[in-house]
């Protein structure tokens, strides 16, 4: 049985709310089977057409998915009664907005080079969800950015010129030419791949299994 962190690299956007609620499950899994895991975030846009102001994400659920507007209520409140489950509160209003993560991924993909993408991550998942910040917008990822202590001048300048603008779009077709189409997508020591946040039980047994098996190199860092 292996000693080291099982890696596991988590497909995923930062306007996902499985995709936190995957994460705090993978992460009470380890907690309850006491196999530690090494995370790595890769970028995944769920609404890549998404117009600049964002959409109402009532709006956006029952256009996107045909639902009603109860279906649409019942589906946050489920959201929410995990989040808490989890210790990871969803503020939702009738104001809430989805907006595009480009910019997001580019920002994070940056943070990744002073080791603090998955730092920058969850700071914009608690943005997004729990305070309904605009994670499109360059002053509000600036601001997330500069509360972990990363240069907000540089922030401002990478947003600026794009410079990894190219990078994220190459690593998010790489994902997608391999089959993944839907987040949070985990792949567990590039062995075993899970879709969706599919509870501590599961990834128990996930890590479990995978902790059985010999280590092997990653497709992508």
């Amino acid at each position: 049985m292996t000693t080291e962190p099982i890696r596991v690299d988590i497909v995923s956007d930062v306007v996902c709310p499985w995709c936190i609620i995957g994460y705090r499950q993978l992460l009470k899994a380890s907690e309850a089977t006491g196999i530690a895991v090494e995370t790595y975030w890769h970028p995944f846009e769920l609404n890549p057409d998404m117009v600049s102001e964002g959409e109402n994400i009532r709006e956006h659920i029952m256009r996107k998915y045909g639902s009603t507007a109860d279906q649409s209520a019942q589906a946050r409140k489920r959201l929410s009664d995990l989040g808490e489950e989890l210790d990871f509160a969803f503020n939702w209003s009738d104001d809430s907005r989805i907006y595009n993560t480009f910019a997001a991924h580019q920002l994070i993909h940056w943070a990744g080079e002073s080791g603090k993408a998955q730092d920058l991550k969850l700071a914009l998942f608690d943005a997004y969800f729990s305070q309904g910040r605009d994670v499109s917008d360059v002053d509000v990822l600036i601001d997330v950015a500069g509360a972990l202590d990363l240069n907000p001048g540089e922030a401002r300048a990478v947003l600026a010129d794009g410079r990894y603008a190219d990078t994220v779009r190459e690593k998010e077709t790489f994902w997608t030419s391999r089959g993944v189409s839907g987040v949070p997508t985990m792949i567990f020591d590039a062995q075993q791949a899970t879709s969706g946040a599919q509870g501590v039980d599961v990834f128990s047994k996930v890590l479990q299994h995978m902790a059985q098996q010999p280590r092997k190199v990653p497709a992508e860092r």
